[in-house]
């Protein structure tokens, strides 16, 4: 999308300088502005034509029956699917009578743009209607981080030939009409009519609506408010069961503008009554108006300005990936920022694709970022998994196992998979949080955390594992039956990153139960259980195949026959939408990095020269038809030589929903995947890892970039890194000494000061295969952006 002509490469702003109605859903997707707790979907500000409407709140959700064609013990009952609230962006413009619809009359010039510094949305149009009459309409967006239940719109119109009578209607729209299914399984369920109306007021300039969810009982507020200012103004509002509407009409003359500034507040509860949920939002809506435009605009400024001097990453020798890498960081912050003990679903609050369901990659993917960048929206984030423990301490019970079992993929907590192989089955999800745990206590320091949410955590999944495993008569821990991360493969013996991953946790709950023995008390940790968990970790039985040199992905994994990929047809892919899942599970084909995963994420327990072999091994055989892929690709490609593969795969994680690469962003972005882009840098081109309080690099850069600079949090400090070809410089901002490891070496940096080391070039390896048509899109270094 981004070499589609209308884009400019630009390095802190995306801009689109034409509209494309071709691709109007997935420009809806990468101009949407969120906070983590409102989402809006950049829809055009008079609503039609629209790619897919979408206004959202994090955790509101509505709920179905989930039928099985076959009844079995343990499947779920319901699904959750995220809900289209109602939408406070709408602005209808009439001009003479006419409504501005690009679509008819003369698109003069069009053009929007999104600012990743003061995180507002701009846009600039010259229309003529049908019957000839010019006017300028400009616009700005934004969804507030400062005030969570706030967004904000000015809109403003300006006759260019002669005088025009103009109207503007805001408005406040519930169950909004939905296009029709894609019938792409990642698209979500669409539910109509999700919305049954409460309460609606209107007057003056201020209206507020209340509907509610019909089967998950939520309640939801939304109320706006406006600022008129023009020539001889005439305002009106009016009320309806799922809809207000306040107009403002005016003959506006050359020079001259009719200008409004909306004010839109939202809030929700699963518990407050109908008038506490409708004072809430006037509350919040007092308060916007005491801000006024302008102070919404320089808080706005002020909290980005905060997150880049923490966050900001800079790069010479790529503009596309510079623009992208800043715009994938803008959206894991949206995200997150004010989620406030809420999910963060695998689309964000782009649009609904997956349901808006929280995935394992938002604790695998999004929160290794957050925790070095923004902490506390990675403890919002881990509070939420927290919040849902009751759930998944009951769906462990249901399923005859101790500790906690958490969902494959849900909204409030319980398990939504109807697909047991992908869901029951996938307890690696469980590790993935505790490993979440482990970054973030390491990187922090946050011993209120450690002893509180986190150990609680970390005991209960641990607990998980020591029930699901088993001792063999050789005294080797097994867990057997499991789904790894590769959703090609499932129902496995002891895969090698769930084996891994379940090691680091059971070790770091009884490390836990021995620093904090009164609290080991209270969650009923005795001496006994804490070593059973240091038996099974220690004996953990990890798969190895001496015949090839390799570590297979699961036991017996590499003697199943390789898929055809010579067969394949390009246009077969993703393999998931063509061929039934008994072929893919039998055979070796891998979706997404799995083994390669445990060995970025579980580095040391690999030599390196099996992280080669194994990287060697599995490239052939992975397909990459999920996003979250090519970032760990690149990661392990940067550690074991392969640099210019790796930078590829950085182009391809980077550019996902920027190019449309998965053919999806139309349904929101991959917030995983922009993530990923961070990842790829940084723990692949800067060689980060960081555990037991320690923090090492091992920085190299491809031909095409020659210099890298990023800055991250470290327990509490900040951390700046410049990387070139030839050296790495550190400077620590301020606070205590720093310990830091340079390619082995270890020194110490004093805040305020600087260190150089130096960065040796090693032999280029040869480059490994993948699978026929699969291979990562070759970059090209590209000069300063246009």
């Amino acid at each position: 999308m981004i070499n589609h002509p209308v884009f400019h490469v630009e390095p802190w702003c995306l801009r689109e300088k034409a509209l494309d109605l071709d691709l109007l859903a997935q420009t809806e997707s990468v101009f949407a502005l969120s906070n983590g707790h409102i989402g809006w979907r950049a829809n055009l500000d008079e609503g039609e034509p629209h790619g897919l409407p979408g206004s959202y709140l994090n955790g509101v959700y509505e709920s179905w029956p989930l039928v099985a064609a076959e009844a079995a013990y343990g499947l779920p009952q319901s699904g959750q699917t995220v809900v289209n609230v109602t939408n406070g962006k709408l602005i209808r413009l009439f001009v003479d009578d006419e409504p501005f619809d690009v679509r008819y009359g003369t698109l003069r010039s069009h053009e929007r743009v999104l600012d990743f510094r003061s995180g507002v949305l701009r846009r600039r149009a010259e229309w003529v209607s049908p019957a000839g009459a010019a006017v300028r309409v400009t616009s700005a967006r934004l969804v507030s981080f400062t005030q969570r239940a706030i967004a904000a719109i000015r809109y403003e119109v300006e006759p260019l030939d002669g005088p025009v009578r103009v109207a503007l209607q805001s408005e406040l729209l519930a169950n909004e009409q939905l296009p029709a299914d894609t019938g792409d399984p990642r698209h979500g369920m669409d539910i109509d009519h999700p919305l049954v109306q409460e309460f609606h007021a209107a007057h003056d300039q201020v209206a507020v609506l209340v509907h509610r969810t019909a089967r998950s009982g939520l309640r939801i507020g939304a109320a706006m408010d406006h600022l008129v200012d023009g020539p001889d103004i005439r305002v009106e509002s009016q009320s309806f069961a799922d809809g207000a509407v306040v107009t403002a009409a005016a003959v506006v003359a050359p020079g001259q503008r009719l200008s409004v500034i909306k004010f839109v507040a939202y809030g929700w509860s699963g518990v407050r009554s109908l008038p506490g949920v409708r004072d809430q939002v006037w509350a919040a809506l007092t308060a916007a108006r005491q801000a006024g435009w302008d102070g919404l605009l320089a808080e706005q400024r002020s909290f980005l300005d905060d997150f880049w001097d923490c966050a900001d990453v800079e790069l010479d020798g790529d503009a596309e990936v510079q623009q992208a890498v800043r715009f994938g960081l803008f959206q894991v912050l949206q995200a997150g920022a004010r989620g406030e003990n809420r999910p963060i679903p695998a689309k964000g609050l782009t649009g609904p694709g997956y349901d808006g369901h929280a995935f394992w990659d938002t604790e695998t993917f999004v929160l290794p970022v957050l925790t070095l960048t923004a902490p506390d929206a990675a403890a919002s984030a881990l509070r939420w998994r927290h919040g849902t423990l009751p759930a998944a301490l009951d769906r462990a019970a249901q399923l005859g196992l101790a500790g906690a079992a958490f969902p494959w993929r849900t909204i409030h907590g319980e398990e939504c998979s109807g697909y047991w192989p992908a869901g029951a089955a996938a307890f690696h999800i469980n590790a993935d949080i505790a490993d979440a745990v482990i970054r973030y206590v390491d990187a922090t320091g946050d011993t209120e955390f450690a002893q509180g949410t986190g150990m609680e955590l970390l005991t209960h999944t641990a607990r998980l594992w020591r029930s699901l495993g088993h001792h063999d008569a050789a005294g080797r821990f097994h867990i057997d039956g499991v789904t790894g991360p590769d959703e090609y493969s499932a129902i496995a013996d002891d895969n090698v990153y769930t084996n891994l991953m379940a090691r680091k946790n059971l070790l770091a709950a009884a490390t836990a139960a021995e620093s904090y023995p009164d609290r080991a008390r209270e969650l009923g940790i005795d001496a006994e259980e804490s070593a059973g968990w240091r038996d099974a970790a220690e004996s953990m039985y990890v798969p190895y195949d001496e015949a090839l040199g390799v570590h297979p992905q699961a036991e017996g994994f590499t003697r199943h026959r390789v898929w055809d990929f010579a067969s394949t047809p390009p246009d077969h892919y993703p393999l998931l939408l063509h061929y039934p899942y008994f072929d893919l599970y039998r055979k070796q084909v891998v979706k997404q990095a799995d083994l390669v995963l445990a060995m970025h994420l579980c580095g040391t327990d690999f030599t390196a020269e099996q992280k080669t072999r194994n990287f060697g091994y599995y490239e052939p055989l992975t397909v990459r038809d999920s996003s979250l892929s090519a970032c760990t690709q690149a990661v392990i490609a940067a550690e074991t030589g392969h640099l210019s593969l790796a930078f590829d795969y950085l182009g391809e994680a980077a550019l996902m929903d920027l190019q449309d690469l998965e053919h999806n962003t139309r349904d929101g972005v991959h917030i995983a995947s922009l993530a990923g882009s961070w990842l790829a840098l940084i723990c692949g081109f800067a060689g980060l890892r960081h555990h037991d309080g320690l923090i090492s690099f091992a920085p190299r850069l491809p031909e095409g970039l020659t210099r890298l600079t990023f800055t991250l949090l470290f327990h509490s400090q900040r951390l700046r890194v410049e990387v070139t070809q030839q050296s790495a410089r550190y400077q620590l901002a301020d606070g205590a000494p720093l310990e830091i490891t340079h390619h082995g070496t270890k020194f110490t940096l004093e805040p305020g000061h600087h260190q150089d080391h130096p960065i040796h070039r090693v032999p280029a390896r040869p480059r490994p295969t993948q699978p026929p048509g699969r291979a990562p899109e070759p970059r090209q270094a590209s000069g300063p952006p246009t």
